[in-house]
Formats: C-alpha cells, structure tokens, sequence
C-alpha cells in the first residue's frame, strides 16, 4: 500500500476560498478514485493561506481489473455516440457487439481482465481533478492562461515517494516547496509527506488548521481567564483567522479608554469586520479597551503590538469624529437628503419609500391599536441615517446608528429603538423585532419590499433571489407568530399597491396582491417545517384555511403537532377516519353525490339522533368561537364526539336495507366529517 501527496503552492488564499478549496478538491480526488475503482485507508486535507495540501492512504501500488460488460449506445443512435463510447471505454471496434435486450438492441463491450498500474492512472487523476475544480473567485496573471484563487506557483505530486509527471498549464509537477527562512523564501526539496511535516516544524508552520485553531483558542482562553475577561469570542472570526496564518501568535492589544465612550457597536465592526481583532469584555459583558490581534509571526521586539495599535487608535479617531458630527445632525432634517439616494430605479429613491412606510404606518398602527404617532415618526426617520458619514464608513450599522441619534436628539426610547429593529430579522434564525413599534415599522418595511419588486416583476426564481425577498417574506413572518400579531396583510398589501400608484411609480404586474401573498403562504410552509411541524399536519391545515391569518395557522399547526400522538388527537382522527372511511367506499364507482344533509325524520334509532346533536354542539362551538378560539380546547371539543360515534356503530347499521334510511345514514356521516374540517382537513392527516 502507498501514499499519495499533493501539495499547491499559491499566493496567500483568502479564508473561505481555500475552506471550500479544500474540501471540494479533496472530493473530486475521492469521486475520480471510486471511478478507477482505486480504493484507500484514509485521507485527510489540510490548509494555510499559501498551501492546499492533500495526503491519502493505503493505495494500492497495482489493482486487478475483473472482466465486465459494458453496455453502449442504441444501435440507432449517432455515430459519434458510438465513436465515443469506444473511445472512453479504451477499446477496439471489434470488441463491440451489438445484444437486444428488454429496452431494445443496444452496442456492448467485454473488456479482457488486466493488471492496472495505479502510478499511470494518477498522471491523468490529479490534473484533471486539479482542471475540473471552479474557484467561486478566480484570477489570471502574467501571460498564463490559468485561472487559480490566486497565483499558484508550484505542484507537489508524489506517490509511493516518486513524483507523478504531468502539466498542469505553466506548470510541471515536481518534488520542490518553499519556505520562509526569516524573511526570505528558500526551496526545499521533498522526499515524502513525512519529511515534508518535519521541514514544515522546523521554520514553525502549523499545517493542520484544527491545531492551529486549538492553539489560538486555547491562548486567548488563558488570556481571559487570566484578566478576568469574557471568552465569547466570534466563532466565524475564530475560523477566518486560523485560515489567515500559518504560525499562529497571539497578541494582546490595546486603544484610549476615550474611545469607550462613543457606541460600541462602532468599536466591535471596526475590531472584528475591519482589523480581524478580538474585542474583550468584561465579566459584566461590557466592552473593555483591550483585544487580541492574532498573527503569523511572533513579536519578541513589540513591533507588531504597537504597528497594531496605531491602526485601530487612527480608525477610531477617525470613528469619533463622525459620531461627533453626525449625532448632532438632525434626523428629521437628513430625511430630505435621501432625495439623492437610490431606493431601485423602478421603485424611487429613499425619498419616496420613507413616505410609503409613513402612510403605511398609519394603517398599521390601526390594526395593532398602537399610537400612531410614534408609529409614523419612526417610519418617517427610519432610512435618514443612510446619509450619515457613519453609515457611509461602517455600512453594516445601518439602524444601529439612527437609534443612536434618535436617542442623542432627544426622541422616545421606543422610537429611537424602532430604527434599528425595522431591519430584523437579519438571518434565518437572528431575533425579531420584540417592541411593539419596532415590529410595526419592520412589517410595513418587508411589505412596501415585496410589493415593489413582485410590483415590477422582479421575482424570485428557483435558482435566483437576488434581492433577498424569500428572507424579507420569512422576516414577516416570524415577525407575526413571534410577536403573537393580529395583522390584516391583505389590506396592508392592498394599500401599499395604492400609494405606488399615487407616486406615479408603475407596478405593471397586475396579480401583484394575488401573488405576494402566495408568496408567503408557500414561505410560510417552509417556516413550518424548519420549525419541525410534520408536512400531513402543515397540508391539512393549509387546506381548509382559506384566509391569510397565518399567526391563527401558525398556532393550529403547532397544537396539532404537540398534541398528534396523544390519545386527544388518537381519538379524533380514529373517529374521523372510520367515519370517513365508509363514505369513501359509498362514493367509490357511485355517481350519486353524499351533501351531508341528513333528514332528522328518517332517523329509526336514537343513536342517530344522539349522533346529528353532537354534531350540531360541534357546529354551535365553532359559530361561537370565531377568533377567540382555544385550539387546545376545540381538539378537546371534537375527541369528546368518540363515546358518541362508537355508540352509533355499536348500534346502528349504516348499510340499512332501506335505500332512503341508508342514504341518510351516510348523509348523517359526511355532515360529521365535513364539521370535523371546519378545524382542519382530517383526510390528509396520515395518523396519529
């Protein structure tokens, strides 16, 4: 058994390109070996910012090729096809004959057995493996003709210690890497994946990505605990870093305490998304002035610290000087500047979609009993501090820094706040909007999204969302069945579709309303699922809800789910799945129809009569609660109908001699079933 070892040498990959790099690579190999029918032991891949590396085991050095039967093309089928058939297969014409079979005469081929010499076999496998990779960003360079993540410089391929010949573009494959001795690259000869690990820990470089990931954190644990810090350390940063060095040090820094003073979410992009830094808090979650700088070389002069700290000591000066300006910056007077800013170019500018939301404020404000006020002012202001110099530095803040100013000119805190939540949910699964304006404004936000852009055909596909409109339908949502809201959205998407018309904004899709809210039904689905509501329950409910309440659908679907291997529901489906079960059967080749009208006159037994009251009870329950149902207690309601229909088929015959008594038994029966799904459709419920 041999190894095979496969090192590329490239400038410095940024972070997430050579995650997927090397993971991707390393499938293609796997897929182009199980091909081969080459198996292996074990196969590991790992990663610095210069080097994918690649190390498989127990290859065999020779495999025994059995004798098999291909099958071809049809004998009907192109020339070419046949042509290429042949030349795939690595065989002669004559070994191709032709053989019907069930689907028709096909060309077949019997290859001999043979000895297959896995050394060849790897001079066309990694090229072509190396060929068929796609860099989700590539570039050129010089005169080459390759396109790598960046440029890459030389190709390790060894296997059973001896290199594996072959082109790769400009390149040749070769036994050689390079390392940097001090602050020069020197060439270093390799004789197998062993020697290469040990010439790797000679110049400090941690190749295993894992390793260096334990290092890093266990360092910057040891520094938390030792300062009495937090370690709530940014995960995806943490990967990013680990993947940004390849002799991992880790360095304490630190800026003015001055800079405390203006909001630390400034403080925290600036150190995170800008510099790649640690920031630290204290034990009460309180940001410190100190954090952690992770680097590739170790800093025994202090250079790099104080390199470091003057960075981010520039960046927040810089930082405190917008925050000065512009907190001072009236927010209702900036509203007019977004006159200039592009909203989309069918849509209008920031302008005209404030006025929107404002006369869409009103509206909701109504449904939600809010004070409409507060609602329209946060509307108004909620896009002014896109024209902020702050905004403009630290996009990511957009909201976050409206909330400041809000706060800073004196508005309601509850105002103040809404700017910044109108933009929740960030993510699938980030937090919602809790306050009542908040949430108010980021509904009416997601509406006046999705009515403009299905306003102006610009949809989402199966492959496409470029303007995100699945997330902002799936933020609505949540919003809605978080927040326990009672929103009519119809009538919100009905006058949104009105005040586009009265900005002269032309929406030309006449279904808009139609299908925004189809939309959202078929999110709202999704939702469900994610949530782990069980598909018969989320299509039994969807079918016999004809409204567009989805907070009274989100709660039906959950009771149900809760409460669907309970002997609550185990009665009520039991129940309705006999009840059903004999009308199907009736109806089965018949063409008479069953209403679920019965006669009370042709009831012969008082089971039949017990049976048609109950029925009635259910129906006066369902007239009576309306929208203050408990469904908790409707499930109840309808269980309590078991004693009543096992008392009927204990004692009556539905399959009477009498056509008429037999019609209005089974009559008795659909008028249950079609009481039963007022509540939800039973007959796609699979069972409890």
């Amino acid at each position: 058994m041999a190894e095979l070892f496969v090192e590329l040498f490239s400038e410095e990959i940024p972070a997430k390109l050579q995650i997927h790099a090397r993971n991707s690579i390393q499938g293609i190999i796997h897929e182009r070996l199980k091909k081969k029918e080459i198996n292996f032991k074990s196969s590991k891949t790992f990663s610095t910012p210069k080097r994918l590396v690649f190390v498989i085991d127990g290859i065999p050095e020779k495999i025994e090729q059995k004798k098999k039967v291909i099958k071809g093309p049809k004998i009907d089928a192109p020339q070419n096809a046949l042509e290429g058939f042949i030349k795939s297969n690595n065989l002669k014409k004559e070994q191709v004959y032709k053989k019907v079979i069930e689907k028709g005469e096909f060309y077949f081929a019997e290859t001999k057995p043979k000895e297959i010499d896995i050394f060849k076999e790897l001079q066309s496998i990694i090229p072509e493996t190396l060929q068929s990779y796609s860099w989700k960003k590539s570039m050129k360079w010089s005169t080459y003709d390759l396109n790598w993540g960046r440029p890459l410089k030389s190709i390790i391929a060894k296997f059973n210690n001896k290199i594996i010949n072959f082109n790769f573009f400009h390149l040749k494959s070769d036994d050689i890497t390079t390392i940097e001795v001090g602050n020069e690259d020197k060439i270093k000869k390799i004789s197998s994946f062993k020697s290469y690990l040990k010439i790797l820990k000679s110049q400090n470089v941690i190749l295993d990505h894992e390793k260096r990931k334990n290092i890093i954190v266990k360092k910057m644990n040891s520094i938390c605990s030792s300062r009495k810090l937090k370690n709530n350390f940014n995960d995806k940063l943490i990967e990013e870093v680990v993947n940004l060095v390849e002799k991992p040090n880790v360095i304490v820094g630190k800026f003015d305490e001055a800079y405390l003073k203006i909001p630390q979410e400034i403080l925290i992009v600036t150190m995170q998304q800008h510099q790649k830094y640690f920031p630290l808090f204290d034990e009460n979650n309180k940001l410190t002035n100190l954090f952690i700088i992770i680097t590739n070389l170790a800093d025994k002069k202090g250079y790099i610290k104080i390199g470091n700290q003057r960075v981010i000591e520039a960046r927040l000066s810089d930082a405190k000087f917008f925050w000065d300006k512009n907190k001072t910056q009236s927010l209702v007077k900036q509203v007019g500047k977004l006159k200039s800013l592009l909203f989309f170019k069918q849509l209008g500018t920031f302008y005209d979609r404030t006025q929107r939301l404002r006369r869409l404020a009103s509206v909701i404000a109504d449904q939600l009993n809010l004070n409409k006020e507060k609602v329209e002012i946060a509307s108004s202001i909620c896009k002014a501090d896109l024209v902020s110099d702050l905004v403009g530095e630290y996009p990511e803040l957009q909201g976050v820094m409206g909330k400041y100013f809000a706060k800073e000119q004196g508005f309601e805190e509850d105002v103040s706040l809404a700017i910044s939540d109108h933009y929740l949910p960030i993510g699938i699964n980030s937090e919602v909007p809790k306050k009542p304006i908040g949430s108010a404004v980021a509904l009416i936000d997601k509406i006046d999204t999705l009515v403009g852009f299905f306003g102006i055909n610009e949809k989402p596909t199966s492959s496409k969302d470029p303007f995100a409109l699945r997330r902002t339908a799936i933020g609505l949502l949540r919003i809605i069945t978080e927040n326990k809201l009672m929103v009519q959205l119809k009538d919100l998407i009905n006058f949104s579709v009105i005040i586009y018309s009265e900005q002269n904004k032309k929406l030309p899709n006449d279904e808009v309303v139609k299908e925004v809210l189809s939309f959202l039904r078929e999110r709202f689905k999704n939702l469900l699922k994610e949530r782990k509501i069980r598909n018969d329950i989320i299509e039994a409910v969807d079918t016999s809800h004809a409204g567009n309440d989805f907070l009274s659908l989100y709660k039906k679907c959950s009771v149900i789910n809760k409460n669907i291997s309970k002997d609550v529901c185990k009665n009520i489906i039991g129940t309705y799945k006999r009840v059903s079960n004999i009308i199907d059967q009736e109806l089965k080749d018949k063409k008479e129809s069953i209403v679920g009208q019965p006669e009370a006159f042709l009831f012969k037994k008082d089971e039949e009569k017990l049976l048609f009251n109950k029925i009635n009870e259910i129906r006066k329950y369902f007239l009576t609660v309306k929208k203050q149902e408990i469904y908790d207690e409707t499930l109840q309601v309808l269980a309590d109908a078991k004693p009543t229909t096992d008392n009927f088929f204990d004692n009556v015959i539905v399959n009477d001699e009498n056509s008429d008594i037999k019609k209005n038994r089974l009559e008795l029966l659909q008028m249950f079933c079609k009481t039963y799904n007022n509540f939800i459709d039973f007959s796609k419920v699979e069972g409890a």
